[in-house]
């Protein structure tokens, strides 16, 4: 892959974007996010994941130059592709953490808003300002932004356009930490890896009911979050959590991933 790179060590791999000057995200870029979360899937040596543009920025948006001379038919062809990039990052089955340095606009920010945690400079901005290009957020903006934030204050940001700042970013629960530039990417780090040794289908079973219950009402919620909680009971690491619990007290117990 040439503009985005997955790097692994110690159980945490790094999905990193890579494109300069700004990380713009096209097609290319679309294309090898969906690959490396596909691989971030897949591999069982990767237990968390952290999402990083590098020291300067995380990504200013989407490709705009690409996009200026599409046709309607054009982008019905191609709306299916930069919502999957997106998606399939949001999907990954192990914990994702976004560290957000410089700006994360637009396409940029609809990535934060794909992992499961944010951790933001302190002089970074947020923004959905695709109105101001007379069109709205495409990869999933207008939808995890306001379950994230609420549809009051997603309607601000994606009415007005305007750019936000990490502490207010902070305040309405868009990021959930705010560091110094240089602590962005060790405290995500650092994050990821308290699951290097975690109950790996339970982190897989407690993201998906609570991914998936936030898309139905409360009774469905509720069904898929007994299917998880049950099926858990055929894992060994069940078997081990509680074994350990019941010899050695909570918090004690060596976990396989399986």
């Amino acid at each position: 892959m040439e503009f985005v790179r997955l790097e692994v060590d110690d159980g945490v791999a790094t999905l990193r974007l890579d494109r300069p000057k700004m990380n713009a995200i096209n097609t290319q870029v679309q294309a090898e996010l969906r690959e490396a979360a596909a691989e971030a899937s897949s591999r069982e040596d990767i237990r968390a994941v952290v999402l990083y543009g590098g020291e300067r920025l995380f990504a200013a948006g989407n490709d705009v130059k690409e996009m200026a001379d599409l046709s309607y038919t054009d982008m019905v062809d191609l709306a299916d592709s930069v919502q999957q990039a997106v998606t399939a990052v949001a999907q990954i089955p192990k914990p994702v953490v976004a560290a957000v340095t410089g700006y994360a606009l637009g396409g940029g920010c609809e990535l934060a808003l794909a992992a499961d945690v944010r951790i933001a400079a302190e002089d970074a901005t947020f923004g959905q300002p695709e109105i101001l290009l007379g069109i709205i957020p495409g990869a999933g903006g207008t939808q995890r932004l306001a379950r994230l934030v609420g549809p009051s204050k997603a309607k601000d940001l994606i009415f007005t356009g305007r750019f936000v700042p990490a502490e207010e970013a902070l305040s309405i629960g868009l990021v959930d930490r705010v560091v110094p530039a240089e602590e962005v990417y060790p405290a995500a780090r650092a994050w990821a890896r308290t699951f290097r040794t975690g109950a790996a289908y339970a982190l897989r079973a407690a993201k998906a009911a609570i991914d998936h219950g936030l898309e139905v009402d409360l009774a469905t919620g509720l069904a898929i979050e007994r299917q998880q909680f049950a099926g858990l009971f055929a894992t060994e690491d069940r078997a081990i959590g509680m074994t350990s619990f019941v010899e050695n007290g909570p918090g004690k117990a060596a976990f396989k991933g399986r």
